[in-house]
């Protein structure tokens, strides 16, 4: 009989997390666009086309984050560059500050910081504007939030004082790893090369959402609302159709920054402060005094894609 009730509850457990819808937000750094390799306007506009395409055939509302610097040629404003901008936009899209010039906070003081962010509005702000949207939206360059509770506190005052709402990452990953070893192929024209590196960006992020789902499991006990950090690269425009797919394929349902903030999870406060980038789960993991063995399974990235990228270390 006991056993009988244990395996009904189980089964009941099971059977509630299996039918709980998930949900994902979809992000993307660094616009207009991650030029490595091909600088060409019309590359990173078809690119941009491409990558909106799909995020509409899924009906995802993603979220862009806009570094101004790279819309300046010879210190004057670029109207094509501006017009990716827009290409966002007119898609339904929404923009937020991802700082000027892409500076690291744990390096600089705060002052030169907020400078930073504050230059950032002077294009993106008015597009918005014009498009009946608010600017309210800030995402860390390279998820440095502070390196100590009190330059982190500071940032947050700030961004409290600028309106600006803190847009967190749960599902980090090292797609601008990828997208370096595949650019190169790309420039190449190594289709079997861009194929592989492709394939195998997809099986890496299957297993870095399956590692956060088991955080978010272990941490708050069911499914929360995942925001997803990628970039606007050539790795992306090519894969997005996958990578949506793939997430489908997973049960998620896409959801806008503003839906996914509305989770109770974000509400956790991070309280551990060291020279990290890291994923929110991994900030209240720690802050929770979790230890080694709760990271163990975190997927690397593949030796091969790490040679091709002309990267060391992550």
């Amino acid at each position: 009989m006991k056993i009988n009730l244990i395996s009904f509850i189980l089964l009941t457990i099971i059977s509630t997390i299996a039918a709980q819808q998930k949900q994902v937000c979809f992000t993307l750094d660094d616009l207009p666009f991650v030029a490595l390799n091909h600088k060409e306007i019309n590359f990173q506009t078809d690119a941009t086309i491409k990558t909106l395409a799909i995020l509409n055939n899924y009906k995802i509302p993603a979220a862009g984050f806009v570094n101004e610097c790279k819309l300046y040629n010879d210190e004057q404003i670029d109207s094509q560059k501006v017009n990716i901008l827009k290409l966002w936009l007119k898609a339904g899209m929404d923009l937020g500050n991802h700082t000027f010039s892409h500076p690291d906070f744990h390096k600089i003081s705060c002052s030169v910081f907020f400078e930073d962010i504050q230059k950032n509005e002077n294009v993106t702000k008015s597009l918005l504007l014009k498009a009946g949207k608010s600017f309210n939206y800030f995402r860390h360059p390279f998820l440095h939030i502070g390196e100590t509770k009190e330059k982190a506190d500071s940032l947050n005052v700030f961004l409290k004082n600028k309106n600006y709402v803190e847009a967190p990452v749960t599902i980090d990953n090292s797609d601008w790893i990828f997208n370096k070893a595949y650019d190169t192929a790309l420039l190449n024209s190594d289709t079997v090369l861009m194929k592989s590196i492709g394939d195998e960006y997809i099986n890496y992020m299957e297993d870095k959402l399956h590692y956060y789902e088991k955080q978010s499991m272990e941490l708050f006990g069911y499914f929360i609302k995942q925001i997803l950090l990628l970039h606007a690269n050539a790795l992306n425009a090519d894969y997005l159709d996958k990578l949506a797919a793939m997430y489908k394929r997973n049960n998620y349902e896409f959801i806008s920054i503003n839906e996914a903030l509305k989770d109770p999870a974000y509400l956790n406060e991070v309280t551990v402060f060291k020279k990290w980038g890291i994923s929110w789960l991994d900030r209240w993991a720690l802050s929770r005094g979790m230890k080694r063995d709760f990271f163990k399974d975190d997927p690397v990235t593949p030796a091969f894609i790490m040679k091709l990228a002309n990267v060391e270390s992550e």
